[in-house]
């Protein structure tokens, strides 16, 4: 047999090069776009084959087997959804932010005069003297956060010469935002504001029934809204151009612009489905009421220890470090304080404190957020409302938050002592208090959450931030740059010497501005 012919030109074993397809997808509804991405496991079709295929009654029939009878979640975190949420309070805005897979943004009190924000009210029944105390704190507070933001502006501006070069609007432009960073201490948590979020429905669903188990009326009813916005049709920004292209059509062919009509203006429903059963979670609600007892019972009324601004906890057992957890979030006690009555109670106390946050727990149900537990950096943080809405921003880490409460003082920026106003502050601040005092003792459903909407910024509240090495770095290092408010530049630089004191071999990794550096006023 004769040999076969050599060829001089190499052989290629490799195989041929995929021919890879990438493209954006545009114009289609959030559910029938979660429905052909879940297809990808499902179906050999391409993207452009599955959203041929698919209407609104298939996704409907899909996502109600595969999502709420076979409980196949991820399909919900294809589906993404625009909010926006406008003339909430400061205080409701903290709760729908607290998500850790929340993606969004709010009004600054930075770079926002809110003076003519308005404010809302809560419902307290026919106790019109309490309404009446109420409405006249927080007018108040206004007119003070007013008369403090053009003081402190003309201080400011005083001290911190116009340079040659630069234009008279934005040099007062940059000094106004200094002298907000400094009025809203006085903001109270009732200041309304606004808000924009995308997220996922998963996401979403969680959240609608989270604001729904709240104690805050305020707060359930917005609730309620997030999920009427996620099954009533939603607003179409291209709606009136559309409707001069329409009415432009049917002056040519009627039939034509009824086709176009329904195709162009037809209503979209952004999330019917995957929203359509979030609904109050008696498992966050009947475990808030449990823990909020035990922690009474355990700490008997004692006096709340003086804390840092930020203390770096020590490690603790896990069973230790989660029953202290579960309580933390039902009182005003530093996580310290509440660590050692939990070591001391004993074993048995301590594993039916961690029985009470899964006693009440559904099928369905992810475990409560203090069971995130583990991490080697865990920092108890004491500072002022304004301050921690910036360091709630952060979703990498676990954040434990308390309740709003004067119990804990308010901090003074030095500003208004160098301007010679502080005894003016810190009168406002009294009579604040004074004020959230006698409206919680008032009696009546809710006295309590309704008292928390006259407390001002300024008020510190507690939160504790567990994380791991590199969250602790990022934070110390964003934070800490010149150009950010001095609130959370102190505490992420206390996080930073906290770290450098007990691991001064890691210090060096921390790229962090020393906060006690002069700061220049002009830089933004």
């Amino acid at each position: 047999m004769p040999s076969e012919p050599v060829s001089s030109e190499p052989v290629s074993t490799s195989a041929p090069e995929p021919s890879v397809q990438v493209f954006a997808v545009y114009g289609v509804e959030p559910e029938i776009q979660a429905y052909a991405m879940a297809r990808y496991s499902r179906s050999a079709l391409s993207m452009k084959e599955a959203l041929k295929e698919i209407t609104q009654q298939k996704a409907e029939k899909f996502l109600n087997t595969f999502y709420f009878q076979y409980g196949h979640r991820s399909i919900a975190d294809l589906a993404h959804i625009a909010l926006a949420i406008e003339r909430l309070s400061i205080l409701a805005a903290i709760l729908v932010a607290d998500e850790q897979r929340w993606d969004g943004q709010e009004r600054s009190t930075r770079y926002q005069d809110f003076k003519r924000s308005g404010y809302t009210t809560p419902q307290f029944g026919e106790d019109i003297g309490s309404r009446a105390l109420y409405r006249q704190t927080v007018d108040q507070l206004f007119v003070d956060y007013e008369q403090l933001s053009e003081t402190m502006f003309q201080y400011l501006a005083g001290i911190t010469p116009k340079p040659a070069e630069m234009k008279q609007d934005a040099y007062e432009r940059t000094l106004r935002a200094r002298a907000f960073d400094i009025s809203r201490y006085l903001l109270p948590l009732a200041t309304n504001t606004s808000l924009g979020e995308i997220v996922n429905a998963r996401t979403l669903e969680s959240q609608v029934a989270h604001l729904l188990s709240q104690p805050h009326k305020e707060v359930r009813d917005l609730g309620v809204l997030l999920k009427k916005a996620a099954l009533s049709p939603a607003y179409n920004a291209n709606e009136e151009s559309l409707q001069a292209l329409v009415a432009e059509i049917r002056a040519v062919s009627p039939a034509l612009a009824d086709r176009a009509e329904q195709e162009l203006l037809r209503e979209v429903r952004v999330a019917p489905t995957l929203v359509k059963y979030a609904d109050p979670n008696p498992y966050e609600i009947e475990t808030r009421r449990e823990l909020q007892q035990a922690a009474a019972e355990l700490m008997q009324g004692a006096a709340i220890e003086p804390a840092p601004l930020v203390d770096l906890l020590d490690a603790d057992p896990l069973e230790i470090e989660l029953a202290a957890t579960l309580l933390y979030g039902q009182c005003h006690y530093s996580c310290r304080q509440i660590r050692q009555a939990v070591e001391a109670v004993g074993e048995a106390r301590r594993r039916e404190i961690i029985d009470l946050g899964l006693r009440h727990r559904g099928k369905h149900d992810e475990l409560l957020r203090p069971f995130s537990a583990g991490q080697q950096f865990r920092f108890d943080i004491l500072m002022d409302i304004g301050g921690f809405r910036d360091m709630h921003r952060h979703r990498r880490c676990v954040q434990i938050m308390q309740d709003f409460t004067t119990a804990h003082g308010y901090d003074t920026p030095p500003e208004v002592g160098a301007a010679g106003i502080r005894a003016t502050y810190e009168s406002t601040m009294k009579r604040a208090e004074d004020v959230v005092r006698k409206l919680s003792a008032a009696g009546g459903e809710e006295a309590q959450q309704n008292a928390q909407y006259a407390i001002p910024l300024a008020f510190r509240k507690r939160t504790l931030f567990k994380m791991d090495f590199a969250e602790a770095v990022y934070i110390s290092e964003l934070r800490t740059t010149p150009a950010g408010h001095a609130s959370y530049r102190n505490v992420a630089y206390a996080m930073y010497e906290a770290v450098a004191k007990k691991y001064p071999a890691l210090a060096r990794y921390f790229r962090v501005v020393d906060v006690r550096e002069p700061v220049d006023l002009l830089n933004r």
